[in-house]
């Protein structure tokens, strides 16, 4: 994927975890869904595989799902 087709997704602060994330992208349609993805390896977090929910994410880090990409960002 290209940097132009990454979503940026506003926050209000960080940090912020990765399944409120996922949920606010609306990369997962609910926090059940968001559990889903990441215990069965597929959220990417800067291109690695993320297994934590509550994993803190930063602005500027690259989260991805199924081939969507999104991040935060002031």
């Amino acid at each position: 994927m290209s940097r132009s087709s990454i979503q940026d997704v506003p926050v209000a602060e960080l940090p912020i975890r990765l399944g409120q994330f996922l949920k606010l992208a609306g990369l997962a349609e609910h926090g059940a869904h968001a559990r889903e993805l990441v215990e069965t390896d597929q959220v990417q977090v800067n291109g690695h595989v993320e297994a934590r929910r509550g994993a803190q994410l930063q602005f500027g880090d690259v989260v991805a799902v199924a081939g969507q990409q999104a991040r935060p960002v002031r």
